[in-house]
């Protein structure tokens, strides 16, 4: 909608409104998060067929303001594309594990209410992904994990932070704003296990981190044991570019807390989302 929403921001709302009523027919476009949705309804078709009888799937809600608008438009965009929606005004304040937006203020308010959020960039070209299996890729610190070993990292050093990983190796990270949905995920995922489909399983997960795979690596991978929480598979780059990584798993959704590592994944057409979380983010949002 990145047409319309010139129109509303440059001519006001009644050119806004014209414009949607004269384009009722024409479906809107697929957007960076249309591959993300119907990976996620291609696992919702798989879970039915395991589990007819279970209400507990993906449910995913479209939220946008002027909506009253608009209905019609989206009623034909979800039926030409075969999607499935709810639909509400621009309000997120309900539970939920994901909310996605273009709107960096909005997430922002999302995550002050404890709500997993982030920034969603739209690539110049995006990359063909295959439908299944859904593939989500999540970054360490400030993501799954907390800041607090980045602080130490960013403020002491790489020495003090790797002495400080070593001597705390068995002691749990903080949780990130994107652990509950990783639980999401894997909570679903053991439906498929409980019926024999590990090996088969339309959900996979990936950590892809800054982290080496000795010291600060062993404490990553103990704080996830300590949640409960299986990664399909980790990479630990130790400092090294993350795009060829994320080339190589061509994953629906990535998210990190860095904005470089976000560009670099943009620039190879992967749909990288923007977590803007802890003090580093924080320090940079009041120098804007």
């Amino acid at each position: 909608m990145e047409k319309e929403q010139q129109i509303y921001e440059q001519q006001g709302m009644e050119e806004y409104i014209k414009y949607q009523v004269e384009h009722e027919t024409q479906p809107f476009s697929p957007g960076p998060a249309f591959s993300f949705v119907k990976a996620l309804e291609a696992v919702n078709t798989r879970l039915r067929e395991l589990y007819p009888e279970s209400e507990e799937l993906f449910d995913v809600v479209l939220m946008t303001n002027n909506q009253e608008y608009i209905d019609q438009r989206l009623i034909n965009t979800i039926n030409h594309h075969q999607l499935r929606f709810c639909m509400t005004g621009g309000n997120h304040t309900y539970h939920t594990n994901l909310y996605l937006s273009a709107d960096p203020v909005k997430v922002r308010e999302a995550l002050e209410e404890g709500i997993a959020a982030a920034t969603m960039f739209t690539p110049e070209k995006i990359t063909e992904v295959s439908e299944t299996p859904l593939r989500v890729t999540f970054d360490g610190d400030g993501v799954l994990f907390s800041d607090e070993a980045e602080n130490l990292f960013n403020e002491e050093g790489l020495e003090k932070f790797l002495e400080n990983e070593k001597t705390h190796a068995n002691k749990p990270l903080g949780h990130g704003p994107l652990k509950g949905f990783l639980e999401a995920l894997g909570k679903l995922q053991k439906k498929f296990y409980g019926k024999g489909q590990r090996m088969d399983c339309p959900i996979r997960t990936y950590l892809v981190t800054a982290r080496d795979e000795d010291i600060s690596g062993i404490r990553a991978k103990n704080t996830l044991q300590s949640w409960g929480l299986e990664i399909d598979e980790t990479y630990f780059l130790a400092g090294a570019p993350k795009g060829p990584i994320l080339e190589k798993i061509r994953a629906h959704i990535f998210f990190d807390d860095k904005m470089s590592y976000v560009e670099e994944a943009a620039k190879m057409g992967i749909v990288a989302c923007h977590v803007p979380y802890g003090k580093a983010n924080r320090e940079s949002q009041e120098r804007d």
